[in-house]
């Protein structure tokens, strides 16, 4: 049993479970409740634990978001008798392409399907986290938060038995501080990763299992979203406005987003694909440009920006859908891929997916089973309504490897002509063969973007953004933002992509000091939000996100 790497630490303590949670989002929590649902209703007695590294369940939670409540409805039938936080409903859809100055909304009956909202609730997906939790722990779910899953523990024959939580107190030059305490380890017959996208864990677990093998390359965008109060006199509950166009070029995948939320919010953000070409290009930047033109700004006129926040998004697609299970484990929600980049949405999926493993888990229990593959989470999948609804949108990410103008021509004949003509999956498939990081060109081939100075009523640098995600990590411990070779970032980076790390990164974490052969790069490693961007675009992947010490990280509220 592979548990200890270090002699010199004193042994781990160990708890057991049935089944233990990697991640205390809406997958994670989905699993555990239905797991929990299923023993209450059997008369099984079944033990269910959630690790979120978050100080509380949603303070790591980040999305536009607009909820589908499909899948909820699913995993609780009465969701609204029960005081769910999905109080406001869509009213209204327009969808614009913004040219510099310009806007032209596209009319209602030639949107696709995929941008309808009818039916879906305008929510803060970290208050919706939150009540997830509280019914978990109705239903005897141990949760616990501000624990960080940092290490997979494996069997002698190599199956998954469970996980290690990070070591508290380890100071920066490593060793152990005045408040040092081990971490524990949680052993359970089956592991559920639900990290979200990226997964510090996941994705190790796709390398050793070698999980993506035969798969497209996954595929990532950086999703960087404000809350605002908004005057009461341009509040209009229940629209949605989705764009695309400027101020991104044709070239370059993104679009944006603003929510006219329950009691005077508006939810605005921006998503800029991580197969981006420009190392001279910054998301956090061209968020605030977006801000300026004209059909955005009016809505947000005199309002108040209240709260930031950055995550990446895991939008492959099916066709970048690795294998889900492994001895021992499995993958769910965006930790897997699950999200709907065609419908801007993903939270349904991630109950769904949860409660497809946790029935598929819970089966393989009664059965007296353990540490073996849960084939039925798959096979389930491949027979539900949420694997007919991504095989619609196969295509929508790589119709974009093609320029703006081929892919909104190719998603108006996927998702609106055929669907009229009864056909809900195209008869043709497009593949990807590069990864993000790799489409990173030299800064010598792309003329450098100069973005305006912020005015701090509309638009704003990353430091005061920073403040409001209420960020904070241990200022003693190591970085959690690590790099395989400390000379790559000015030796390549630098000298090849003029340091896209300091562009790419919304929290303002990388900055090149010094000048000549003294010029080296600096972390500030307590701005990181866990948006796993660097880990992602890094053109080298030199650098490595592991997992802070517990508890660290944004602290969002209403995000």
């Amino acid at each position: 049993m592979n548990t200890e790497a270090n002699n010199a630490l004193p042994p781990r303590e160990a708890m057991e479970f049935d089944v233990v949670i990697v991640g205390g989002g809406p997958a994670g929590l989905a699993t555990a409740i239905r797991l929990r649902q299923l023993a209450v209703e059997k008369g099984n007695e079944l033990s269910v634990c959630v690790l979120e590294k978050g100080s509380e369940a949603g303070a790591h939670i980040l999305s536009g978001a607009i909820m589908d409540p499909k899948a909820l409805t699913e995993l609780f039938p009465d969701w609204q008798s029960m005081g769910a936080p999905l109080k406001q409903a869509v009213t209204k859809d327009e969808f614009l392409f913004l040219s510099e100055t310009g806007a032209k909304s596209t009319p209602e009956a030639l949107l696709p399907e995929c941008f309808h909202n009818h039916g879906n609730y305008i929510v803060s997906l970290g208050e919706v986290t939150r009540w997830l939790a509280q019914q978990a722990e109705a239903l005897e779910v141990a949760i616990f938060p501000g624990f960080a899953a940092a290490e997979v523990l494996y069997s002698a024959e190599g199956a998954v038995m469970g996980v290690a939580t990070g070591d508290m107190g380890i100071l920066k030059d490593g060793s152990q501080g005045p408040n040092f305490e081990r971490g524990m380890e949680l052993h359970a017959k089956y592991t559920i990763f639900a990290e979200g996208s990226r997964g510090h864990l996941g994705r190790q677990l796709i390398s050793k299992f070698k999980l993506d093998e035969g798969r497209d390359p996954q595929s990532y965008g950086i999703g960087i979203k404000e809350l605002w109060q908004a005057d009461p006199a341009t509040h209009q509950p229940g629209l949605v406005v989705h764009a695309a166009g400027w101020p991104l070029d044709s070239d370059t995948y993104g679009g944006s987003f603003l929510y006219h939320a329950e009691g005077g919010k508006i939810a605005v953000g921006f998503v800029v694909g991580l197969d981006y070409k420009n190392p001279w290009l910054s998301p956090f930047e061209e968020f605030q440009r977006f801000k300026t033109h004209p059909a955005i700004a009016k809505h947000l006129a005199g309002g108040k920006r209240i709260a930031y926040g950055a995550r990446a998004i895991t939008a492959g697609g099916i066709l970048s859908l690795p294998k889900t299970v492994f001895p021992g484990g499995a993958l769910v929600g965006c930790e897997a891929g699950y999200l709907n980049a065609s419908r801007i949405k993903g939270s349904h999926a991630a109950i769904k997916t949860g409660m497809l493993a946790a029935e598929a888990a819970f089966e393989a229990l009664a059965a007296g089973r353990s540490h073996d593959e849960l084939a039925a989470y798959p096979e389930a999948f491949e027979k539900s309504w949420l694997h007919t609804e991504l095989l619609q949108a196969k295509n929508f990410k790589q119709w974009f490897k093609k320029g703006r103008t081929v892919a909104t021509l190719m998603t108006g004949i996927e998702q609106w002509l055929l669907p009229k003509l009864g056909i809900r999956n195209a008869p043709w498939t497009i593949h990807r063969t590069v990864a993000d990081h790799q489409c990173l060109e030299p800064a010598a081939k792309h003329q450098k973007i100069n973005y305006p100075k912020p005015d701090g009523v509309l638009t704003f640098d990353r430091l005061s953004s920073v403040f409001l995600s209420s960020t904070n990590h241990d200022e003693h411990q190591p970085s959690h933002l690590t790099l395989k070779d400390a000379s790559i970032p000015v030796s390549v980076n630098l000298a090849t992509y003029a340091g896209p790390e300091a562009r790419y990164c919304p929290a303002g974490v990388y900055e090149f000091v010094g000048e000549g052969s003294d010029t080296r790069l600096q972390i500030n490693a307590q701005n990181c939000v866990h948006c796993k961007t660097c880990d992602i675009k890094d053109p080298t992947q030199n650098i490595v996100w592991v997992t802070p010490q517990g508890g660290g990280g944004p602290n969002y509220s209403a995000m």
